[in-house]
C-alpha cells in the first residue's frame, strides 16, 4: 500500500472549526479540512448538509495517521 499521502480512513462525520470551515471527522479519531475554494479546491458537496451526508463512508488520506507524524506528536 502506498503511504506517502496518508493512511486511508473513512469519513464518520462533520464539523465547523473556528472559522467556519468543514472538517471532515475520520474513523481514526483525526480531522481533516475539507474546504471549497473555488477555483483551488472544488468541493461543493461540503456546501449542503445532503452533499455531506452523502460523503459518509468515503475514505480520505489521514496524514496524522503516518509513521512520521505519529513521533512528531509523542516526541
Amino acid at each position: 500500500m502506498d503511504t506517502r499521502r496518508g493512511i486511508p480512513q473513512p469519513i464518520v462525520g462533520f464539523h465547523r472549526d473556528e472559522e467556519g470551515h468543514w472538517v471532515a471527522e475520520l474513523a481514526c479519531g483525526h480531522g481533516r479540512h475539507v474546504r471549497h475554494r473555488p477555483p483551488f479546491q472544488v468541493r461543493a458537496w461540503t456546501q449542503s448538509a445532503a452533499g455531506r451526508q452523502a460523503m459518509l463512508g468515503v475514505r480520505l488520506d489521514c496524514r496524522k495517521c503516518l509513521p512520521e507524524q505519529a513521533a512528531d506528536v509523542q516526541g
